[in-house]
């Protein structure tokens, strides 16, 4: 079992950035594929990105590519989304995500992923 955590939501002005963060409970950390996935209300849940086990593969949604950026400290137990150029279309609750596999392939539907943390509320302004 994994329990994941996020922080570091926030309100924030178009152009800004935040950076969310994610804490798991558990020892084997770094044996899990990490993502986060984005639910605006009324729409359903998507992809934002995701980092293999090692961190040797991140995959983006194209809608953030460029100005978003996943990173792991597997001695931390946590993983990170850096946001910049934020948008008013970036608003929206951002959850963590986590999947235990050893495969350098990271996915990108829900329902590849077996934990889910509660989410952190994230909105941009214009």
């Amino acid at each position: 079992q994994v329990q994941l955590v996020e922080s570091g939501g926030g309100l924030v002005q178009a152009g800004g950035s935040l950076r969310l963060s994610c804490a798991a409970s558990g020892r084997t950390f770094s044996s899990y594929a990490m993502g986060w996935f984005r639910q605006a209300p009324g729409k359903e849940r998507e992809f934002v990105a995701a980092i293999s086990w090692r961190a040797i593969t991140t995959y983006y949604a194209d809608s953030v590519k460029g100005r978003f950026t996943i990173s792991r400290d597997n001695a931390k137990n946590t993983v990170y989304l850096q946001m910049n150029s934020l948008k008013p279309e970036d608003t929206a609750v951002y959850l963590c995500t986590a999947v235990r596999t050893t495969s350098l392939r990271v996915g990108v539907r829900p329902e590849e992923y077996d934990y889910w943390g509660q989410g952190t509320q994230v909105t941009v302004s214009s």
